[in-house]
C-alpha cells in the first residue's frame, strides 16, 4: 500500500521476484535493459530482453549483481545499482574517463530506477543510502559514481539513471572530474562497518569494454 514505511533489502534470489515485477511493470525499463548494460563485456550486448532478463536473473543468484532495492510493503519501488569494480566494467563517458584515470575505485554506483509512481519522493535517495550502507558492511573502499547535472533544469528520466549530482553532493562525494557536457565522476571512501557482509570487495581490475557514449 503506497504510503506505508519504506524499508530496503539488497537484491537477492529472495528479492528477486519484486526486481523483476518493478522491471516488468515498466516494459523491461530503458528499451528491455533489465539493469544489465554495465555489467556486459564484449559479445554481450545489443540482445533481446529476455535474453538481459535471463543474464540478469543468472547474475543475481550466483551473487555476481547487487543493489539496494527500495520497498513499500511488499513492492519493490526502486533501486541503486552497486558493485565491485570487476562486476560493473562498463561506464559512459568511457575514453574520456580513462583519459583522466589514475587508479581504479573498489566500487561503483552505476545506476538508479525509480517507479513512474513514486518519482520525487526520494526514492533514489534512500536507494543510495542503503547502497552505501551495504558498502560499509561488506568492508567499505573507494566508491565512484557518475551522476549527471541538470541543476535547474527539466530533464527525461532518461537521462538521470546515474543519478543526479546534487544528490550525490548531499550524499558526501567529492566532485572528481567531468568526463561529458553533464557527466562527473564522484567519490567517496567509505569505512568498513563493524559486521561486514558476505558481499566480497574486487581487487582492482584491468579495465572493461568501451560504451558507446
Amino acid at each position: 500500500m503506497a504510503g506505508s514505511p519504506l524499508t530496503s533489502a539488497p537484491l537477492s534470489p529472495r528479492t528477486w521476484p519484486a526486481f523483476a515485477r518493478l522491471v516488468e511493470k515498466h516494459g523491461g525499463i530503458f528499451g528491455g535493459c533489465w539493469c544489465i548494460s554495465f555489467h556486459l563485456l564484449p559479445g554481450e550486448n545489443k540482445q533481446w530482453a529476455g535474453r538481459y532478463r535471463a543474464l540478469k536473473e543468472t547474475r543475481v543468484r550466483e551473487g555476481r549483481a547487487h543493489a539496494a532495492l527500495v520497498f513499500d510493503g511488499s513492492e519493490a519501488v526502486g533501486w541503486c545499482q552497486f558493485g565491485p569494480t570487476a562486476e560493473l566494467p562498463n561506464i559512459r563517458s568511457r575514453k574520456a574517463y580513462e583519459e583522466g584515470l589514475r587508479t581504479l575505485p573498489d566500487w561503483r554506483i552505476t545506476c538508479f530506477f525509480v517507479d513512474r509512481e513514486r518519482r520525487g519522493g526520494g526514492v533514489a535517495s534512500r536507494a543510495l543510502r542503503e547502497a552505501l550502507r551495504y558498502i560499509a558492511e561488506a568492508g567499505g573502499g573507494t566508491v565512484e559514481a557518475y551522476p549527471e547535472d541538470y541543476t535547474g533544469e527539466r530533464t527525461s528520466s532518461s537521462f538521470l539513471c546515474s543519478g543526479t549530482l546534487g544528490m550525490f553532493d548531499k550524499a558526501g562525494f567529492r566532485r572528481s572530474r567531468q568526463i561529458a557536457q553533464r557527466r562527473w565522476v564522484v567519490v567517496r571512501e567509505v569505512r568498513a562497518a563493524r559486521r561486514p557482509r558476505a558481499v566480497k570487495r574486487a581487487a582492482r581490475s584491468r579495465l572493461g569494454p568501451r560504451d558507446s557514449g
